[in-house]
């Protein structure tokens, strides 16, 4: 099995490679958001992105659904949102003499939710099924999505007015939360540069198509069997555990934070061609997992500690296996 993994993983080695290298020469700066975005996708996982507007959260989710040849569909939250606006709604056609179901943009593949803490729980709760079953039930009758259905959600950190928090039991089903800031200074001016000479401007329906639907389930299935070693298994467990201990944290991580980090540091090693995990790949993806599901104490919070502080100190506290 593991000589048929070797073999798989060559094989798809150059179109990751090509497709980490696509994106790149059109989205400067970013390079954490993309490496981490195609774990998730790689890994079958949900992802959300905060970040300020202009940081090409859109563009990315875009860009990769034409690369994958997935249909891709944006929703535009807003205050007013209902669910049927989400998930389609079913409409009385006088010809037939019958109901007939139009389905709405959650229909797809690949799903940019743009501005997702800008709906109220009601029309929220409308994603509750599609991102944990990969299926919706309207009026009795249940629509299955595709095999690659893929949430990428967006929000933004600094205008809070008129936004919904995003419930818990929401977020534990997002496999990363991704914070983005701006590009430094150099990849700013290679941006700046790349404008001014209109040489990024490519259009996105003149983009072919790296992956098929049919590779990408490939992969997925390549990288379920990555190997990975009973101690990083075991590392994986401790630091899970510490989310439950750790004085500094009031709700910490459940089993399937577990099974995210088990799934995302499979992928992850495959994107950086290799046919096992390394500890390294569990400490880099602990932030984008851990960080939306713990919740500080009220004193930690007051102390001025944040989510970042303290998950980088239960890296440095559980030791990894040598």
């Amino acid at each position: 099995m593991e000589n048929e993994t070797i073999i798989t993983e060559i094989q798809f080695h150059d179109k990751i490679e090509e497709l980490k290298n696509k994106v790149s020469s059109i989205i400067l700066g970013q390079e954490k958001m993309l490496e981490l975005l195609l774990t998730a996708v790689l890994a079958d996982g949900h992802t959300l992105i905060e970040g300020v507007p202009g940081v090409a959260k859109t563009l990315t989710a875009r860009l990769l659904a034409k690369l994958i040849s997935a249909d891709f569909s944006r929703l535009q939250f807003t205050s007013d949102l209902m669910p049927s606006d989400v998930l389609g709604t079913n409409v009385f056609n006088v010809g037939a003499g019958k109901f007939e179901f139009h389905k709405g943009p959650a229909f797809g593949d690949i799903i940019l939710v743009d501005e997702i803490n800008r709906a109220p729980a009601k029309t929220q709760s409308a994603l509750f099924e599609l991102m944990e079953e990969r299926q919706t039930t309207i009026d009795g009758v249940c629509y299955k999505m595709g095999d690659i259905y893929t949430i990428v959600a967006t929000q933004n950190p600094i205008e809070q007015e008129g936004t919904y928090r995003l419930p818990e039991a929401q977020l534990d089903r997002f496999l990363f939360k991704i914070n983005i800031g701006y590009p430094s200074i150099e990849d700013e001016v290679e941006i700046i540069k790349a404008h001014n000479a209109n040489s990024r401007f490519t259009k996105l329906e003149n983009i072919t198509p790296i992956l098929s639907k049919e590779d990408l389930l490939s992969l997925r299935q390549t990288a379920s069997q990555i190997f990975i070693d009973e101690k990083l298994i075991k590392y994986i467990a401790l630091l899970i555990k510490e989310t439950r201990t750790n004085k500094s944290i009031y709700v910490g991580a459940s089993p399937r934070a577990s099974i995210a980090f088990l799934q995302a540091a499979k992928a992850y090693a495959l994107i950086n061609g290799r046919s096992f995990v390394i500890p390294d790949d569990i400490k880099v993806l602990a932030m984008p997992i851990l960080s939306h599901r713990i919740i500080l104490t009220a004193e930690a919070e007051m102390e001025g500690l944040t989510v970042e502080r303290v998950i980088n100190g239960m890296i440095e506290r559980v030791e990894a296996p040598k």
